[in-house]
C-alpha cells in the first residue's frame, strides 16, 4: 500500500487529505481517491493502520457502485488498482443521507438516553437494542471535515435553505431505493444491511452518487442466520462493521471526547481488526480475498495510465 502522504500528478487541481482517503482533483473534472489503510472512529484518526483495509473498503465500494448504478448515476469510471478509484468530480451537497432499518448503534444511544426523536424522526415506544424499525428512517447529517458529523432535521435542511425541498425529497428517495437495494443484496449474502450512509453530488446540474458505498466504514452488517436467536435472547448480535472497533474503544474508556486518551493499539488487536474488515469482504462479496501491496511509484504510474486514457496529459 502507498506510503506517500502526497503525489502530484499532472493537471492537478487540488489535494484533500481525508480522515481515511486522499483525494487529488484533476482538471476540475476529475477525482483520484487513494483509500489508505487509516482507521477512523468517533470522528478520531486513530494511531495505526489496519493492515489492507483501503483495499477492502474500495473494492466493496466499486462492486457496490456498479450494482446500483441502475439507480441513480454514480461518480466513478475506473478502479486501476485495488485501493484506487478514479471518477467524476461533483460538488458534494453539505449532508450525508444515514438510513436506518434497525434501532442500532448510534441511533439505540438516543433511543436509550429517553429521547423518541432522532433527526425529527419519532420513534415507537417499547424498542430494544437491534429492533427492527416500522420501516427505514432518514437521519442526516452534517458533514464535518474535522471534528464530529451532527445530527439534523429534514425540517432543519429546508428551512436553513441548504437544499431546496423538491431536490431534498430527491435524494430522500435515492437514499431508500439505495437502501432496499443493499438489504436485497445482503440477504443474498446471508446478511442483513441494519444502516448505512449515502452521499451525493452533483454534475452538469443532475444527482449523482459519490464516495463510498455498503463498506464496513459506512455501513453496519447482522448475520441473518442468528439475529432471530439473539435478538430473542438480548443477545449482543454478531456483526459485520465498523462497529466492533467503536465498542473496543469504549470498552476501553474512549468515544473521542475531550481529555480521552485512545487505547493502545496493540499488533493482536490491529491484525484482529484486519480479520474482520477481510472477513466482511468474502461474506459480501463472495470471493476470496486476495491482498496485494504496491509501491509509490507504481501507485503514481498506473494512476498516470488511467487519466491519459481520459484524455489527461501531462
Amino acid at each position: 500500500m502507498s506510503t506517500a502522504d502526497i503525489f502530484h500528478f499532472p493537471r492537478q487541481t487540488g489535494f484533500y487529505k481525508g480522515k481515511v482517503r486522499d483525494v487529488y482533483e484533476i482538471d476540475h473534472r476529475y477525482l483520484v481517491m487513494i483509500v489508505s489503510d487509516r482507521i477512523s472512529a468517533f470522528d478520531v484518526i486513530l494511531p495505526r493502520p489496519i493492515p489492507y483495509k483501503g483495499q477492502v473498503l474500495n473494492q466493496i465500494a466499486a462492486s457496490m457502485l456498479r450494482a446500483t448504478a441502475h439507480i441513480v448515476p454514480n461518480w466513478l469510471i475506473d478502479t486501476p488498482l485495488p485501493h484506487v478509484s478514479i471518477g467524476y468530480r461533483c460538488e458534494p451537497y453539505p449532508l450525508e443521507m444515514v438510513v436506518r432499518g434497525y434501532l442500532a448503534g448510534h441511533a439505540w444511544r438516543v433511543y436509550k438516553s429517553g429521547k423518541r426523536e432522532i433527526c425529527g424522526v419519532k420513534l415507537p415506544e417499547g424498542l430494544r437494542e437491534n429492533a427492527p424499525l416500522p420501516q427505514p428512517i432518514i437521519t442526516p447529517t452534517t458533514k464535518a471535515h474535522s471534528g464530529h458529523d451532527e445530527d439534523v432535521s429534514r425540517e432543519q435542511i429546508i428551512q436553513q435553505g441548504w437544499i431546496h425541498e423538491q431536490e431534498y425529497a430527491k435524494l430522500e428517495q435515492y437514499a431508500l431505493q439505495l437502501f432496499h437495494e443493499g438489504q436485497r443484496l445482503a440477504s443474498s449474502r446471508g446478511l442483513i444491511l441494519v444502516d448505512t450512509k449515502y452521499e451525493f453530488g452533483k454534475k452538469d446540474n443532475q444527482i449523482y452518487l459519490i464516495d463510498e458505498v455498503h463498506t464496513p466504514d459506512s455501513s453496519r452488517y447482522f448475520y441473518a442466520d442468528s439475529y432471530e436467536e439473539h435478538f430473542a435472547k438480548q443477545l449482543p448480535q454478531r456483526q459485520l462493521s465498523k462497529e466492533f472497533v467503536r465498542e473496543w474503544l469504549m470498552a476501553n474508556g474512549f468515544q473521542g471526547r475531550p481529555g480521552e486518551q485512545i487505547p493502545e493499539m496493540t499488533d493482536e488487536w490491529v491484525q484482529h481488526f484486519s480479520r474482520r474488515y477481510i472477513e466482511l469482504f468474502e461474506q459480501l462479496i463472495g470471493k476470496p480475498f486476495q491482498p496485494r501491496s504496491f509501491s509509490d511509484a507504481e501507485v503514481y504510474d498506473t494512476v498516470i495510465t488511467s487519466l491519459r486514457n481520459l484524455g489527461i496529459k501531462a
